[in-house]
């Protein structure tokens, strides 16, 4: 264990309580990102991902665009992070109208050394309640990364599967991109700033959100079965995916037709993003 794990201990526990008022227009702009038409006036799944936002101010901002560290999230002092994954419950959608109430809790910190350094897993755990009833169950999984390494080895992508029953085309460019950043107030500068990206993070182009590759599986699930309903998703975060080339959100029903699997895949095949669904 590091030195710093006692004080990244600290945190363990930890929670925090975020208010919201539902409003129209993030899901309507949701929408417009996603080329989609919306009816209604409940939140599609994973797009509760337009509110709770941390305002942070310009002085509490850190140098990759997001909130510093040391306030809700642990300090953390290695100079990539990500998001790795997430799992979800699903109990009622929120609708246009309500005030809903987040719960934090930092649930579990680990600390270990990979293949490109050491890395560091934090994982939250979020709840969503209005009128009284308890709407989603959420966790969250951050990675936090040593800057790459020169001359390391990059690590064996895995090639995603092939013969999908589903598919379907994204082409994440950089206006997508900005429109999800501004969306979901997300400052990271991965996103959009090219210089910093490449120069500081060291990554080849600008990076694609986990958290809309995450949205635009379960949107293909919205596309093949709309009258299906969401009770549950989980995904994992395998390899970056950067704009300026097109990618694929991919779907296999089980033979039951209650669960889907689902990953994404980059334009030379590459897997980058593995989920489940499932729905009744």
């Amino acid at each position: 264990m590091s030195d710093s794990s006692p004080k990244l201990d600290d945190w363990l526990n930890k929670e925090e309580l975020t208010r919201d008022h539902i409003s129209a227009f993030p899901l309507a702009a949701m929408a417009a990102t996603l080329d989609r038409q919306e009816s209604g006036n409940t939140v599609p799944p994973l797009w509760h991902w337009l509110y709770f936002l941390p305002v942070a101010p310009m002085s509490e901002v850190g140098l990759d665009g997001h909130p510093k560290r040391g306030g809700f999230l642990p300090p953390v002092p290695l100079p990539r992070r990500m998001w790795a994954g997430g799992r979800f419950i699903f109990h009622a959608p929120l609708k246009v109208g309500e005030n809903a109430t987040r719960t934090s809790t930092i649930a579990n910190i680990e600390d270990k050394t990979g293949r490109s350094g050491r890395l560091v897993f934090v994982t939250v755990q979020h709840t969503i309640e209005a009128g009284g009833e308890l709407k989603l169950e959420e966790e969250h999984d951050i990675v936090y990364r040593d800057a790459p390494q020169e001359g390391a080895r990059p690590q064996q992508p895995q090639l995603a599967p092939e013969g999908e029953t589903w598919s379907r085309t994204i082409d994440a460019d950089t206006v997508m991109l900005f429109r999800y950043s501004a969306l979901t107030f997300n400052g990271h500068r991965i996103h959009y700033d090219y210089p910093y990206v490449t120069q500081v993070e060291g990554y080849p182009g600008l990076v694609v959100h986990g958290p809309l590759i995450a949205t635009l599986l379960v949107d293909l699930v919205r596309r093949e079965q709309p009258d299906a309903t969401l009770h549950s998703f989980a995904f994992k975060a395998l390899r970056p995916t950067f704009a300026g080339q097109t990618f694929k959100v991919c779907g296999e029903p089980s033979a039951d037709g209650k669960t889907i699997e689902l990953w994404a895949k980059d334009h030379e095949g590459y897997l980058t993003m593995r989920a489940t669904a499932g729905i009744e």
